[in-house]
């Protein structure tokens, strides 16, 4: 618990953007189009904070347009991987053409910090979170000898749930971001998770949970099993989530967007018939510091289209 800020930020600073850049590349490659296409860049990362912005610099680093309108999402927590799909879905749809590049970059050199007897929440984090980036492209209406869609973002809702005041915070301090959590934070979400789904899947006549496909922030095995425990989910559900959880821990808001690549790599890889287990419809949960949800309801692609 040294003051040691500043030697993370020297980090951070650095690494943030450089680990974006990375993953960004992979994404420009995959998706075809020459990167002077790109119209808008969303940054997000819980990992340090400067000026100018992970944004910025990311744009040098893979000679973006210097008119490509950006975006950077400093502090929001692990629900900000939905939080940016529902910002570049509302550019996408209200800007003709647009291409939105989105990068979440996380590195836990910020929180990083030896146990302690007295802040079990902190030990609890430091064996779950890792490092991690992801990156995606989102627009409306693709080229469709060019670009090959991966999912349909259908909707997208943020929400606090009732009574969760204090159940996961951050800190930034001089010695680095300190997280706090509550025992309650699995009860909280599953006991309130329901109502998002109605909200979000009713005016879609869907009301059987195991009628879609998950993508839920993987904050922790107690969080996924008392989800699907409270839900009766079967147990395939959370198989995409529980595989980039043990494979790579908690990547805040980066977790998502790896769930996303795992499901559509194993659908095509298992011959099914769309990008989301060869089902229609799915939902992509965040959670985070608030208690925040963000519920994003998502459409598959037939793998025939990949």
């Amino acid at each position: 618990m040294a003051p040691s800020l500043d030697a993370r930020q020297d980090i951070v600073v650095v690494e943030v953007p450089r680990l974006g850049k990375e993953a960004a590349v992979k994404a420009i490659k995959e998706w075809g189009q020459p990167k002077s296409k790109i119209t808008h860049l969303i940054f997000c990362t819980t990992s340090g904070v400067d000026m100018p912005g992970a944004d910025y610099q990311v744009t040098k680093m893979l000679g973006l347009r210097p008119s490509v309108n950006r975006l950077m999402m400093y502090q929001q927590g692990c629900f900000a991987g939905g939080t940016v799909l529902r910002m570049a879905k509302d550019l996408a749809e209200n800007n003709r053409g647009a291409r939105v590049l989105v990068i979440c970059s996380e590195i836990t050199a910020v929180t990083f910090r030896g146990p302690s007897d007295t802040h079990l929440d902190s030990l609890v984090g430091q064996s779950l979170f890792g490092d991690g980036a992801a990156a995606v492209i989102i627009g409306a209406d693709p080229e469709p000898d060019i670009e090959r869609p991966l999912f349909q973002l259908v909707s997208a809702q943020q929400t606090i749930l009732p009574d969760s005041e204090g159940a996961i915070d951050g800190h930034l301090r001089e010695v680095g971001l300190t997280f706090h959590l509550l025992r309650d934070v699995p009860r909280l979400i599953s006991t309130n998770i329901e109502k998002s789904l109605v909200a979000a899947f009713n005016p879609l006549g869907i009301s059987d949970w195991n009628s879609i496909f998950w993508i839920a922030h993987p904050g922790g095995p107690a969080i996924l099993d008392q989800v699907a425990a409270k839900l009766e989910l079967k147990k395939e559900k959370m198989r995409a989530t529980k595989h980039v959880l043990s494979e790579y821990g908690n990547m805040s808001s980066a977790c998502v967007l790896f769930i996303l690549d795992e499901m559509r790599k194993r659908s095509a890889e298992e011959g099914k018939a769309t990008t989301g287990e060869g089902l229609d419809w799915g939902v992509l949960f965040g959670f985070g510091p608030g208690l925040t949800v963000e519920t994003v309801v998502l459409r598959s692609v037939p793998i025939s289209a990949q």
